[in-house]
């Protein structure tokens, strides 16, 4: 588990329009936002990033640098980015089971011919620029996952206050 304050791991990925993603080079203004995903077998996942899609705008107007990651392969991600409204929102992929526990993921196998013989359970990571943790969701299965519209509501009361971290005892 990965504790409020102290430093995320370093991660550096592909994206699906062909170009490369890195933890390091990221420089928002307030926080990047790190939406692991289950892959394309998850319909919860799809309706969550079309969701995620629609407010990238109010994410960006509030300094952040979102990223929605998976462990599938790249030909699984690309139909993804291909047959989910996700057309703005960067898919990075190929994420190794080993990173995703590094991140306090949780891993599954797969049930049934639709799903990768492996694959990480959602999170959601809000990760300030200096690169430690701000606050993170980790779900063992695929429901009840943070609203983005709380995310925002959440990061400008954070920002209006100057509420800090919680967590880190």
């Amino acid at each position: 588990m990965i504790k409020p304050r102290t430093k995320v791991p370093e991660l550096e990925l592909d994206l699906i329009n062909d170009t490369k993603w890195s933890l390091a080079d990221q420089n928002p203004d307030n926080y990047s936002l790190l939406v692991f995903y289950r892959g394309l077998h998850c319909p919860v996942c799809k309706k969550y990033l079309e969701d995620l899609t629609t407010r990238l705008d109010d994410f960006v107007k509030r300094g952040v640098n979102v990223i929605a990651i998976s462990g599938d392969s790249e030909e699984r991600a690309k139909k993804t980015g291909d047959q989910w409204k996700i057309p703005s929102l960067p898919v990075g992929y190929a994420l190794s089971m080993d990173e995703a526990r590094n991140w306090g993921l949780f891993v599954s196998e797969g049930i049934s011919d639709k799903e990768p013989e492996k694959f990480s359970e959602p999170g959601v990571f809000l990760v300030k620029p200096d690169r430690t943790l701000y606050f993170s969701a980790v779900q063992t299965m695929p429901f009840a996952r943070p609203s983005f519209k709380d995310i925002l509501n959440a990061i400008d009361y954070i920002q209006k206050e100057e509420y800090p971290a919680r967590g880190e005892a």
